[in-house]
């Protein structure tokens, strides 16, 4: 539930509320804005307990929160979250864009693109150390060597890296090199790993189960932000439908959604969306219109050459071209 305090509520007001609501057995979150203190209460509400608040001095009225996610949902915070990283900011306004390989595949070749999509606009890299392939004979990535090359390429560059986690073993391992964490699609109904990751003074970027619905999703997040983590990026990256002639359907009308559910920024990944190279820049685009906060998407110097996800890799020229369009959108919409 929410607890809105009269905009002439005193701090002993306040204190006794938030005391009240921990001896009750409620997790408490402030949010204290210009004209009006919000308190947010999770736990298990009855009508009495709700009725026993409003009663309490300060308080001007109690809301209660009908969507099943609670940390997340708009109604217990309605300003939008920004997730600062480094000097830069997802949902602050300003269109990011992480860029770079599927999977970091030497040193020479790693730190190459990564100066290339800087110079071409990138603001964050993406590299795969640690890779979940359907096939157990692919490629499955450097591992600890691929963390150390990501953190080279950041002394080099200057640009914040993502990269995935996997397993709740490596958590501290990958923390200690990347600025933000993916969990990947494969992973976003792994309840242990997202506890886990709630204890980590991490951003998370959470991308979208393949046939997982808005709701699972957010509940996903719900999971990391629950156990102590507010940090998480939601990104859309495609879903498993009748389609074939695009790897998955890209979904952005999840874009305006979780921004209407959520107070979480949006990431749109339409590399793996699409698995096209050619839909990659014409998706990019229109998620940016629909209101995305970053882009993420896969960038190869020989895409057929690459270990992983070749075909829906641009090259450093595409990159640039995209872009240089994505600013001009971007700066259409503010």
């Amino acid at each position: 539930m929410i607890i809105v305090m009269e905009r002439n509520a005193l701090p002993e007001h306040l204190q006794v509320v938030k005391e009240r609501l921990q001896d009750k057995g409620f997790k408490v979150h402030l949010s204290q804005g210009v004209e009006r203190t919000i308190i947010g209460a999770i736990g298990d509400k009855t009508p009495a307990l709700m009725e026993l608040f409003e009663t309490m001095p300060g308080v001007e009225k109690v809301v209660p929160i009908m969507q099943p996610f609670k940390m997340a949902s708009r109604e217990f915070q309605m300003e939008p979250s920004i997730i600062k990283v480094g000097n830069t900011e997802i949902g602050s306004g300003q269109v990011q864009i992480i860029a770079g390989p599927c999977a970091v595949e030497s040193r020479e070749n790693f730190l190459e693109i990564a100066k290339l999509v800087k110079e071409a606009g990138a603001t964050m890299l993406r590299g795969g150390a640690f890779k979940p392939r359907t096939s157990p004979y692919s490629f499955q990535g450097l591992e600890k060597e691929g963390l150390e090359i990501l953190a080279e390429a950041r002394a080099l560059t200057g640009l914040p890296v993502v990269t995935e986690i996997m397993d709740t073993r490596l958590i501290e391992m990958v923390a200690g090199f990347a600025d933000i964490l993916q969990v990947g699609a494969r992973n976003m109904q792994n309840f242990f790993l997202l506890r886990e990751l709630g204890k980590v003074n991490k951003p998370v970027l959470l991308k979208r189960g393949a046939s997982a619905t808005i709701e699972e999703w957010i509940m996903a997040a719900e999971y990391i932000i629950s156990s102590g983590n507010n940090q998480v990026i939601m990104c859309e990256r495609g879903i498993r439908t009748f389609e074939n002639y695009t790897r998955n359907t890209l979904d952005l009308s999840a874009v305006p959604l979780i921004k209407q559910l959520t107070h979480l920024p949006v990431m749109v990944d339409p590399s793996h969306g699409t698995g096209k190279w050619k839909l990659v820049e014409p998706m990019a685009m229109a998620a940016v219109a629909a209101g995305c906060d970053a882009i993420m998407v896969e960038v190869h110097q020989n895409p057929s050459e690459a270990l992983s996800d070749g075909p829906q890799s641009l090259t450093p020229e595409r990159f640039e071209k995209m872009v240089s369009k994505i600013r001009t959108i971007a700066s259409s919409r503010g």
